[in-house]
């Protein structure tokens, strides 16, 4: 084991008959330290997704209790937050985003704490945060809200993503805390393009463009692209069931995962964090769909730190161990002819995604480090 190797806590979803998964999860936070951060009379930050209208895989308000419930006991004022989103849907503004959160679930009863949406009503609320050691992104803008608790957890479902490879903690943070503004310039640099002979005119693409970056030819039945009006967010390809749309950049991607990696780095710095993921309902795609796949993937179970990139490699090694679920996106893919097997669940399930530039990027500014020991917690 590295010298410097960050501790990371793991627990499965086995229970006893007495204990549910919320409490093995409290469990296991405070067997990873939380209770060793100085949260008295401090506002404290819980950041997570609460799951697009419609889609399942998100998680529970339960496990958001026994964080915010762990807080409460350390003196702590803890709020869930989120920012609004760049694409239409139940979450593009405060109103909407806060109704979203409630129908599924997340309410001061429910959740234990107040919902807050970090970058305000329309998503413009942010601040400008310097990124130390930045390369892409000089200063971040980020949702005021997330700034200015005094503390910051990320309680992060671990899953897939169309785009990222998956969406773990620096996904979470970095892309999560970015205000509408901030997530537009992590995403600006790709521009997606039509294969023509694959596209059936079905328009779906188009429900997920917020910035009319989509046009569709009446004549031809075929969508194109805006490049000027495109901010390359990469929903367009989500929404494709028939790969008609890929991105035109191959350095798109890798980009992406830095500047996301840089997000994250400006969250953080310069103040108590502390890190959770769950992998369960290991969906293909992000909870930001309003529907979700079959898992590719069974549970595996929770995972802190104090470091989100240990994190973030831990729960990739644990996911990378599992035997892919039949009847799945992920062996959908594999049965293909011309499949071609990258020996990683997340490529194989979404070939055209690519996660590792974002851990190696994470590594090399600072936000920790991908060396990790995996401490049991039973």
């Amino acid at each position: 084991m590295e010298k410097n190797a960050s501790k990371v806590y793991f627990t499965d979803f086995r229970c006893q008959a007495d204990e549910g998964p919320a409490d093995k999860l409290k469990r296991l936070i405070k067997a990873a330290g939380i209770d060793t951060i100085d949260m008295n009379n401090k506002f404290v930050a819980i950041k997570m997704h609460f799951g697009e209208l419609g889609n399942m895989s998100y998680l529970r308000p339960n496990y958001a209790k026994a964080v915010a419930d762990t807080v409460n006991s350390l003196g702590g004022k803890p709020f869930l937050t989120d920012c609004n989103t760049m694409y239409p849907g139940s979450r593009k503004n405060a109103i909407e985003h806060l109704y979203c959160a409630w129908e599924n679930g997340f309410t001061p009863l429910s959740a234990g704490c107040p919902v807050i949406i970090g970058d305000g009503l329309k998503g413009t609320d942010d601040i400008e945060v310097p990124v130390n050691g930045g390369e892409y992104v000089k200063n971040a803008k980020i949702g005021r809200a997330v700034m200015d608790a005094d503390i910051f957890i990320s309680l992060t479902h671990f899953k897939g993503h169309e785009v990222a490879g998956f969406g773990g903690a620096i996904k979470n943070i970095g892309m999560g805390c970015g205000s509408r503004a901030g997530k537009t310039e992590q995403h600006s640099n790709g521009k997606p393009y039509i294969r023509k002979s694959r596209c059936v005119g079905c328009r779906r693409c188009m429900r997920e463009c917020a910035n009319g970056g989509l046009v569709f030819d009446e004549a031809a039945k075929k969508m194109t692209v805006d490049l000027d009006n495109c901010v390359g967010c990469g929903r367009c390809i989500g929404a494709c069931n028939f790969d008609a749309i890929g991105f035109a950049q191959d350095a798109a991607v890798k980009e992406l995962n830095c500047r996301m990696a840089e997000y994250t780095k400006a969250v953080i710095d310069g103040r108590p964090n502390f890190h959770i993921s769950i992998i369960c309902d290991v969906s293909p795609l992000c909870d930001c769909h309003s529907g979700n796949d079959a898992p590719i993937i069974a549970d595996v179970g929770m995972f802190a730190s104090f470091d989100p990139l240990a994190l973030d490699q831990a729960c990739v090694d644990a996911c990378l161990k599992q035997p892919p679920l039949p009847n799945s996106q992920l062996t959908d893919e594999m049965a293909k002819e011309d499949f071609h097997d990258h020996h990683d669940h997340f490529d194989n399930a979404n070939p055209n995604t690519e996660y590792k530039t974002c851990l190696a990027h994470a590594e090399k500014i600072g936000v920790g480090s991908r060396e990790y020991e995996l401490v049991l917690v039973k």
